[in-house]
């Protein structure tokens, strides 16, 4: 199986743990990951504040590589890459225009991380490879805010209560625990302008995760991700308390219920490092 990959930029930066649990888990799995050649930055932080014409043709430039790929279907991990790729589609569905700027028709079948491992013929496959049961993990699935809105764009069926993460850790084993944020945003875009906004929201999503019983939280973005490993101590500090729940990719969580080489290096760029809970869960041994 092959599949054409869009990294972004967030993947080969603050994110490496997501792209190299990701490569290590489709090896794993038979999966050919296919890099785009010669990609470039799809300008999700700041193009469309600066031109709305940038902001769509930036992304169209990655899908008209894709578009001359061998596989069709685009691999995106990344939630602001994602929306992004998912808007200048549409766009170009709508606007003839751009086409004129950069040749692209329109043929590309964009996936988030989620989408593609809950096919039926990836699941299938991750079933197939089970070798450890994550039984013992409790967890509530993170989605944010990106890979879902604006609905009309992004075609979710049930943008308020996606279940494509839910069906994934359901097949590895792990304990879903309820709860009502799934798709709340943690703020990452503020990350550095507006951090008081920031502690409240990230400060929220703990609380309502560790209210519902997590012992992790497990996510597809790599923003949130980032600023929650990264404002845990901060929350905990300012609200007076202290906790332990280590973020999560789902790659992650993938690799460890398949036994995908490499996890040693993924944890390590964790601030939060979620070995201790591992050893807990008898999931890690080192």
């Amino acid at each position: 199986m092959q599949v054409s990959y869009y990294p972004g930029c967030a993947l080969h930066g603050t994110a490496q743990d997501f792209d190299l649990s990701l490569r290590s888990i489709c090896q794993t799995l038979g999966i050919e990951l296919v890099e785009l050649p010669d990609w470039n930055c799809c300008g999700a932080s700041s193009a469309h504040a600066l031109s709305d014409a940038l902001s769509i043709l930036l992304p169209a430039r990655n899908l008209a590589i894709a578009e001359q790929s061998a596989s069709r279907e685009l691999l995106v991990p990344c939630a602001a890459c994602y929306n992004r790729l998912k808007v200048a589609h549409r766009r170009y569905g709508e606007e003839a225009a751009f086409k004129e700027e950069v040749p692209y028709n329109g043929t590309v079948v964009i996936k988030h991380v989620n989408e593609f491992f809950a096919q039926h013929e990836v699941l299938s496959r991750i079933k197939a490879r089970l070798k450890k049961t994550v039984q013992e993990l409790n967890v509530v699935p993170y989605y944010g805010c990106l890979t879902v809105r604006h609905p009309k764009v992004i075609n979710n069926p049930r943008p308020e209560d996606p279940r494509e993460m839910d069906v994934i850790l359901e097949a590895v084993g792990a304990r879903l625990m309820p709860w009502s944020y799934k798709t709340e945003c943690c703020g990452g875009s503020l990350m550095m302008a507006r951090t008081d906004i920031v502690r409240k929201l990230t400060g929220d999503l703990f609380a309502a995760a560790l209210d519902a019983g997590a012992d992790a939280i497990v996510t597809d973005c790599p923003l949130c991700q980032g600023n929650l490993d990264m404002r845990q101590h901060e929350v905990a500090q300012a609200g007076g308390v202290s906790f332990y729940l280590p973020v999560f990719y789902i790659t992650e969580i993938i690799g460890i219920a398949i036994g995908a080489p490499g996890a040693e290096t993924w944890w390590k760029k964790h601030l939060v490092d979620p070995r201790t809970l591992l050893k807990e869960k008898n999931l890690w041994h080192r």
